[in-house]
């Protein structure tokens, strides 16, 4: 009877350390993620790579990270907003197509500049019906609270797409 305890014990054990190990949250070195970058030194450039080199896209800019309330506020969206306005507002979620009309482009600098945060707010507050809009945007001021709406808004200032340039 002795030995077919050990045998149960080492079992458990052995499969408690398995699941441990697999469920741990150890992040891969940096330097092990990604290889490095091998930069060729100036002296051996040559003039027909140096064309190619300026023809080169610039780097995109790397967006500053959220804080911890556009965090919230991005979680609320994504939760609540999503489906209808789409990742990054655009009206474009996957519902966007079954209401009409579409939902409206949240990331449109027009719309950004015209619509106050407090406009906002009522809007998602009230719903569309309560601001004179579509029926579609149900109201949300019984479901969030008014800490959640404000990150909300937050949030959404930060889908503004950049104006477009003038035409020439």
């Amino acid at each position: 009877m002795r030995p077919l305890m050990r045998s149960r014990l080492a079992w458990s054990l052995s499969l408690v350390l398995v699941a441990a190990n697999g469920c741990s949250r150890h992040k891969e070195p940096a330097a092990a993620a990604a290889p490095p970058a091998v930069a060729a030194p100036a002296a051996e450039a040559t003039p027909a790579a140096a064309p190619a080199a300026e023809a080169a896209a610039p780097a995109a800019p790397v967006e500053p990270p959220l804080s911890y309330e556009l965090r919230l506020g991005k979680q609320v969206f994504q939760h609540y907003c999503l489906i209808c306005h789409g990742e990054t507002g655009a009206g474009d979620g996957f519902n966007a197509f079954n209401v009409e009309p579409h939902p409206r482009d949240i990331g449109d600098p027009a719309f950004q500049k015209a619509k106050a945060d407090p406009d906002l707010k009522d809007t998602i507050r009230r719903g569309g019906v309560g601001v004179g809009l579509s029926p579609m945007m149900p109201p949300w001021g019984k479901t969030l609270t008014t800490d959640q709406i404000d990150q909300v808004v937050g949030y959404l200032r930060t889908l503004k797409r950049p104006d477009a340039p003038p035409a020439s």
